[in-house]
């Protein structure tokens, strides 16, 4: 899947992921009307307001864009029928030729990482018959518990053919409570970067590993260190837009060859209608507005690219 991520981007020349991470607030009244009319203001209608908002979304952006990035919690929150909504959401994309990117953060050990990592990235037998539950083809991990916690996701990435971004330095303003703290002179994000860079050695992609990082665009110092670090990892660069980052703040996350990281952006995207710049287009066009600050992003990454 590294592979395919690598050619989404070069033919749509946009190192973007989208987050598919929808707040009933983000989404337009006449959609949540339509929902709770049909199944009344139950899990159920929210689950198919968020069903419908991401689905027009898609619409409007798959052509653009290489990725989506649904976060699950999003969807967890209403129970199951949110989950039904996560699992049409993936499917609906990957039917688009999109590379999924399940924002999970999994961090466990054993059998129970294991199931994880089956149940977002692989297969589970029942009786004589084999599925695949939510289908993704990346998930966000956390180190935090060693390589135990990581195998098992590197077990099923390579039977697969699928990948993981490790969490490494995030975006959130209190990551450096722990990320940032030294151990032998050193922070420890770097430290997780240096087993990132390892455990993908032996599961390379035609030119990047399969085995990705996560580092925020708030902290361009840091993913400028990681870079060298980590030269064969793809890096999924959440903070852009809402939490601050700006394409002038991405240049160092990129290589020479203008790839090796990809962006994400979620709320300044999907609730792009919400902002003074796209209000004109309106809550109707919702998706309209979506596209507009997609095409206004990989332009202002572009731009920042050209010019370092």
């Amino acid at each position: 899947m590294i592979n395919k991520l690598v050619e989404n981007i070069k033919r749509t020349g946009a190192p973007i992921v989208v987050g598919l991470d929808p707040m009933l607030s983000y989404i337009p009244e006449h959609i949540q009307k339509k929902a709770f009319q049909e199944f009344g203001e139950t899990l159920e209608g929210a689950a198919e307001a968020i069903w419908q908002f991401n689905r027009k979304i898609v619409d409007q952006t798959f052509d653009l864009i290489p990725a989506v990035k649904p976060q699950i919690a999003m969807y967890e929150q209403f129970g199951i029928p949110g989950l039904a909504a996560f699992k049409k959401t993936v499917d609906y994309c990957k039917e688009k030729g999109l590379v999924v990117i399940g924002d999970i953060k999994r961090g466990d050990i054993g059998s129970t990482s294991a199931a994880y990592a089956a149940g977002h990235l692989g297969k589970v037998q029942v009786g004589s018959r084999t599925y695949a539950p939510f289908d993704e083809d990346f998930a966000t991990v956390n180190p935090y518990l060693g390589s135990d916690g990581i195998n098992p996701f590197l077990d099923v990435c390579r039977e697969e053919k699928k990948g993981i971004f490790v969490l490494v330095k995030t975006s959130n303003p209190s990551s450096g409570e722990f990320q940032d703290q030294t151990t032998g002179g050193r922070p420890l994000y770097e430290l997780v970067g240096e087993k990132v860079a390892a455990w993908g050695e032996s599961y390379m992609g035609d030119d990047y590993s399969y085995v990705g990082a996560v580092v925020g665009a708030t902290y361009p110092e840091m993913g400028k260190v990681l870079r060298k670090v980590m030269p064969k990892a793809y890096i999924l660069v959440p903070g852009y837009g809402a939490q601050g980052g700006k394409g002038r703040d991405l240049v160092h996350f990129f290589n020479d060859d203008g790839l090796g990281a990809v962006v994400n952006s979620s709320r300044g995207i999907i609730a792009a209608y919400k902002q003074e710049k796209y209000a004109s287009i309106g809550a109707e066009n919702f998706a309209d507005a979506s596209r507009a600050a997609v095409e206004d992003m990989a332009a202002d990454i572009k731009e920042a690219l050209e010019n370092r």
